[in-house]
């Protein structure tokens, strides 16, 4: 999974507002290998989307749907990103923290 944030991502405490979209990537033999960041190929296969506002969190879009799912690709600017989960442990993943993006894809997602 590829996240794309509004903000900075703390799923422990849920304060103040963030978008996330993740996006889930081919898997095989070349989702690993050849470009930098260690994804191949960058094909989009499902998306999903979270918004929480002060505690309360909700999905807001979920997608496999191959001409839905082509509106959406990997930004080429991912890079690692710490990200705290819901019980305060530290983790990370991919993503990037650009609200501009999580724009476009709120658009792409209607």
């Amino acid at each position: 999974m590829i996240v794309i944030a509004e903000n900075e991502v703390d799923l422990k405490s849920l304060r103040g507002k963030n978008t996330l979209f993740l996006l889930k990537v081919a898997e095989g033999s070349l989702a690993a290998g050849g470009r930098g960041g260690g994804f191949g190929e960058r094909r989009v296969v499902a998306v999903f989307a979270f918004r929480y506002e002060e505690g309360v969190c909700e999905k807001i879009f979920e997608t496999a749907e191959e001409g839905t799912v082509s509106k959406f690709e990997v930004p080429y600017y991912v890079t690692r990103m710490p990200m705290t989960m819901s019980d305060g442990a530290e983790s990370v993943g991919y993503g990037v923290v650009d609200p501009e993006l999580v724009a476009v894809f709120a658009h792409n997602a209607r």
